[in-house]
Formats: C-alpha cells, structure tokens, sequence
C-alpha cells in the first residue's frame, strides 16, 4: 500500500468504527419492571448498562402481576402491549395469573407465557443475541424457537438450577416430570451460545456438567451511587410501624417463600418477647405469607411486624431506617452456592446482615468482607446467640456496616459486570 493510502485508510479507520451495526440484544424474561424482585431489578439494571454502551435493548415479557399474582390495573384486559421505558421497547404479551399453589396451576401459569411469548416474538425481526431468564426453565422452549425464527445467538441466564432446586426443596416429586425437565434443561444448554450462571456455584456446577459449554459468571450487584446513606432521607418507616426511635430492628425484606426457611425469624422471634425494644420484619409477599402470620399469632410474637412491600425505588429509604437484616435460606446443599440479592442494597446502604447462608455468600461477605455475622441455617439457638451479640456489642453495626459497602463497591460493581458481558458478546460476534 502507497504512503498516502495508508494515512488515508488511517482517518477514515474512526468514520468507519461509527458506521458498525448496532448490536441488537433481545431480553426474554417472565419478570420485568414495573414488577418488584430480584430478576426484575437485576435484568433491568443490566439492560440499562448495555444500552448505555451502544447495545440496542428490546424486551418481551409478560403482563406484570408479581408479586401479587395479579394483572396490574395499567395492563388489565390487554392481551398484547407495546411500551417505552427509559430509552427500551418492551413488549408484553398475556399470561395466565393464578394465586393457587397447584402444580397444574403453576405450570399454566409458566405455560401461557410460553406460547403467547412465541407466538407473538416471531415478528420482532432479527436480533444478535437472545437473553433468556431462568427461572422459569420452561421459557426455554420459546427461547431456542425464537433463536431460531430470530436468527439470534442464545444466553441463557441462570439465576438458580432449576429444576434442581424444585426437586430438592420437594416442590416437585414427580420422576417423570423431573426427568422431562432435567432433559429439557440440558438441551437448553447445548443450544446456548453462553450460558451466564448468577453466582460461582452454578457456573461451576454447570461447566461440570457441561464441559463443552461457554459459561460465563454474571453476579448480581449494585450501582453504589444509587443507594447512598448519606444522600437517601429515611421515608418515615418507624413512623407508619409505630416503632421507637431506639428500637433495634432486625429487617428481612423479600418474597415470603419455601426456599427462604423465615420460620426461624418468628421462632427466634418468641426468644425477645422480654425485650421490648427488640423488634422483628418481614416485609415482602409470597406463597408462605399467611401461614408465617398464622405461626406468629400461635406464638403470640407481637414483636413481629409484617410489612407490606414498597417499590424498588423506595427500597433504600426503608433500609436507612433499620440496624440488621436477616438474610436466611433453608439448610440444603443447593444453596451452598446462593448469594440473596438483596445483600447488595442492604451493604450499600451501610447496614449489616445477620447471614443463615452457608458456603459461597458466608466467605465473600462475612469471612472476605466482614459485613456482619453468620448463623447456621435453620439454627434458631445459633441466630439468638448472634442476636444477644448484637444487642451487647452495638458499635460493631456502624463498624460492619462501614466495610459492606466498600466491600460491594469493589467487587460487586454492575458497571463492570455489564461491560465484562459486552465485550464477551463483541468477542462472540466476531466468530459468527
């Protein structure tokens, strides 16, 4: 190449870096904003990150009825929907909503997604990727069609092994049904261009399983700037409750469900009924609410107070008002590798946890980030001894409080995890 033809194609190499396809990303997801949780929270965040990078961000999901189980009045009688929010297009399509706790309930419930996502998904046109949320597994099947009909690369995001964890919770004992789905998931998989596992654990579990699989880590996290103490005003949650000002509150906030074993808060619970100004939350909803009430009124624990869950946004000011959250799991092999979303925003916001999770969320956060104290699962004794620790030794609040949230500013950082995501995705594009 002459000279000038080289320090011509050296100007233009800028022009034609502007000129290159927006990468088109499609978010297949049963949950989504204006719904509160987990998944919702954490694939919203994510897609704003990607999106702010250069990343054209659409999403298909459902009518939003969580945690309630009901069609939000916005969405009521709407079998399709087609809205902007913050910059992305989000489509809706209907599901079947149900408060029963049956299986055949449930799975409709999961199936009725399934069909109207797919049905309706076939026109969005093409995309680069398809990012899929699991749980529910079953959104697989209009995942890899869709893949297909899209012409998109497949992420399949695992936020828990399912349904590994059903079977182990004994939310399912049928082996027919459990050997359909384990085949399933494992075809899901073999689709999959990358399949992102939330937590350490569940990468490891799957690369052991699938050797031949891309699979890449993909934590949960927190923009710090968002949950800053010193910015957020307390929203007057005392106030509402009727608590003191010196009253110590130990928080647990989240879905009132099987896996998270919350019994053990009430019965530790009926162990302060002397100290007045020990006070015990629950805030949040769930399958379990109303037999958590109806044990709490059994062991008379008026120090127990169920509080009705409040939007993402107005999460922060809550915490600002409480000293501990009670972070608990059930005590099963499975969770050895589960780290509770909600970890990130309590240690943000300066405040301990009080951990009944053993494994991976015990060494990075109270072994590695000594941000508050452990208990063994399911160990009333065990969390009323760390309780009475609390009680006696306060100036360690201020103290674990002070290093959780420069221990999840450094590690657990969602601007970083986004842009590690993207340039795996860059790098994935370039094989096509």
């Amino acid at each position: 190449m002459k000279e000038g033809s080289l320090i011509a194609s050296l100007f233009l190499w800028p022009i034609f870096l502007l000129n290159l396809p927006q990468m088109k990303l499609l978010i297949l997801t049963q949950y989504f904003p204006p719904e509160t949780g987990a998944p919702q929270n954490r694939l919203y965040e994510l897609a704003l990150r990607l999106q702010a990078n250069g990343v054209e961000i659409t999403v298909l999901t459902a009518m939003p009825n969580y945690p309630k189980m009901e069609i939000f009045p916005a969405y009521e009688g709407k079998k399709t929907m087609v809205e902007e929010m913050d910059g992305m297009t989000v489509h809706r399509t209907s599901i079947y909503v149900t408060k029963s706790k049956s299986i055949s309930k449930r799975l409709r419930n999961y199936f009725s997604f399934v069909y109207s996502s797919r049905k309706y998904g076939k026109r969005l046109g093409n995309f680069d990727y398809i990012l899929c949320e699991s749980p529910p597994l079953f959104l697989g099947y209009s995942a890899m069609s869709l893949s297909k009909k899209l012409n998109a690369k497949l992420i399949f995001n695992v936020s828990d092994l399912w349904p590994e964890s059903a079977e182990k919770l004994g939310m399912v004992t049928n082996r027919t049904f459990l050997n359909m789905a384990y085949r399933l998931e494992a075809r899901c998989y073999r689709n999959a261009t990358l399949i992102t596992g939330q937590t350490q654990g569940i990468v490891s579990d799957i690369k052991k399983r699938f050797p031949d699989s891309q699979v890449h880590w993909l934590p949960n996290g927190v923009d710090i700037s968002n949950y800053d103490p010193n910015k957020i005003e307390a929203a007057g949650f005392r106030e509402q409750y009727h608590l003191a000002k010196d009253d110590i509150l130990l928080f647990y906030g989240g879905i009132l469900g099987h896996a998270q074993g919350l019994e053990i808060i009430i019965k530790a619970a009926e162990k302060f009924k002397h100290r007045s100004e020990v006070k015990f939350i629950l805030m949040g909803s769930g399958p379990l609410k109303d037999e958590l009430i109806a044990l709490s009124n059994k062991l008379k624990t008026d120090n127990v107070i169920f509080a009705e869950p409040v939007a993402r946004t107005e999460i922060g000011k809550v915490i600002k008002e409480i000293d501990v959250s009670i972070i608990p799991l059930r005590k099963l092999p499975l969770f050895l590798g589960a780290i509770p979303s909600k970890i990130f925003e309590i240690l943000a916001m300066k405040k301990p946890i009080l951990l009944g999770v053993q494994g991976e969320a015990k060494e990075l956060f109270i072994d590695d980030g000594k941000a508050g104290w452990a208990f063994e699962p399911e160990n009333v004794n065990e969390l009323v001894a760390q309780i009475e620790k609390i009680i006696d030794r306060p100036e360690l609040l201020k103290e674990f409080g002070e290093n959780g949230r420069r221990y999840v500013g450094e590690k657990f950082d969602r601007n970083n995890h986004a842009q590690a995501l993207l340039e795996l995705l860059e790098s994935n594009l370039e094989k096509r």
